[in-house]
């Protein structure tokens, strides 16, 4: 992408410049597709650079997303003065409430677990269980599942 802008005529300005001249030039009021600016952009700049579909196209959605071209009916319009910002990703922030006169603002906490305190006294240490067999709690059974049993094979003899 970035080689095909680099080897464009030193002519032709930048596509985010050229696409807002046509908007301008085009003058409608519902705005202008895709087509009416690439063809705005041939007629002004003659011979445009390879790949000026997939540049412009590029181009067009990049400023949709950032807000400089809103995208309404198949139509590109440049948003007026009194449109809605547009909102990024995510929940919006929760409105501040202004302090209060003469109330000094506190440091932000920051994020994450606080640290140890090194000139802290160690913690005492936990009291260790009574000894006896590892696997055997205070149950009396040993953890987990049960091992399987053997069945004793069954005989079946008929008595005379």
């Amino acid at each position: 992408m970035a080689t095909e802008e680099l080897n464009k005529p030193p002519s032709i300005p930048p596509y985010p410049q050229m696409i807002m001249e046509a908007l301008d030039a085009l003058k409608q009021t519902e705005g202008a597709n895709k087509s009416a600016i690439s063809k705005y952009m041939e007629s002004k700049y003659g011979e445009m650079p390879a790949g000026h579909a997939d540049l412009l196209s590029h181009h067009l959605n990049r400023m949709k997303d950032s807000g400089e071209l809103l995208f309404i009916k198949n139509n590109y319009v440049k948003p007026g003065p009194d449109a809605p910002q547009k909102r990024g990703r995510g929940r919006p922030p929760k409105p501040k409430e202004p302090l209060p006169a003469g109330a000094i603002a506190a440091a932000p906490r920051p994020r994450g677990r606080p640290r140890k305190d090194p000139n802290a006294p160690p913690a005492p240490k936990k009291p260790k269980p009574p000894a006896g067999p590892p696997s055997i709690s205070k149950t009396g059974r040993p953890r987990g599942r049960p091992r399987k049993v053997n069945p004793q094979p069954v005989q079946n003899e008929v008595e005379a």
